[in-house]
């Protein structure tokens, strides 16, 4: 929290925050573009973003793109606005958005979460069914076998499916890649692509979720809300052995 509180205190910082606000996914030479400040001094400017954790990086092709993640703006909002029973403030809802641009051959999504685990266990809670209905409200089911179909079932009894796909990309316990769609959906093309990568390092796993191939604002809006939730329940289970006391998705 105290790298979050130092990286937003900035004018500058708050600034290229605003600018990924206005168009997510930027590159480095497009954020300088009309800053007034030299190349150098931007990109220490986006590491102290970066090391709070409020910007993340995706690779594409030669270019490295910039995304606001929501999540941390998430923890302090629980932390000491929800606490104290205060409106929500509008920069919070509005950085919560962010990641609402719709950009051609670009991730629509990218949220960035640090875990206190290895890569082999947060990979088995990303795709144990049983250990998925803990934290999301739903099981994951598959084999994870690349080209083997998934779904995202109910765990109320009903047996209800309310996500399918199929496996792209399964490298235990570093990356993952599936397909997302609406089991009725009559154009499976138009499916969106969920991408988990998984890096560990001294006890600290980084969790990098790309949700890319969104149909519509409103599946965007789902996305911004649906991802943080479920990684900040996730965090929480690996962290404490308990999700969140209450369904954070169902938090108003």
């Amino acid at each position: 929290m105290d790298e979050v509180f130092k990286a937003l205190a900035d004018r500058t910082r708050r600034g290229l925050l605003d600018r990924l606000h206005e168009r997510n996914g930027q590159s480095l030479g497009e954020l300088c573009d009309g800053l007034g400040m030299a190349r150098q001094s931007a990109t220490q400017h986006l590491g102290v973003l970066i090391q709070a954790n409020l910007i993340s990086t995706v690779r594409r092709g030669r270019e490295k793109l910039h995304y606001l993640n929501p999540v941390p703006l998430q923890e302090i909002q629980e932390r000491w606005i929800d606490k104290f029973e205060q409106p929500r403030l509008r920069l919070l809802a509005g950085i919560k958005r962010t990641a609402e641009e719709d950009m051609a051959d670009r991730p629509s999504h990218v949220y960035v979460t640090y875990i206190e685990s290895t890569p082999e266990v947060v990979w088995r809670a990303l795709t144990d069914a049983d250990i998925t209905a803990q934290y999301w409200g739903h099981s994951n089911v598959s084999d994870w076998q690349v080209g083997s179909s998934w779904e995202h079932r109910r765990i109320d009894g009903s047996g209800t499916v309310d996500v399918v796909g199929k496996i792209v990309e399964s490298s235990p316990p570093n990356r993952l890649v599936f397909t997302w769609t609406d089991p009725d959906n009559p154009i499976p093309d138009t499916t969106s692509r969920v991408t988990f990568d998984i890096l560990g390092q001294d006890a600290i796993v980084r969790l990098t979720v790309t949700h890319e191939d969104l149909a519509d604002a409103a599946d965007r809006a789902r996305a911004a809300g649906g991802w943080a939730a479920v990684l900040s329940n996730l965090k929480s289970l690996l962290e404490t052995g308990h999700p969140l006391p209450r369904e954070p998705w169902k938090v108003s």
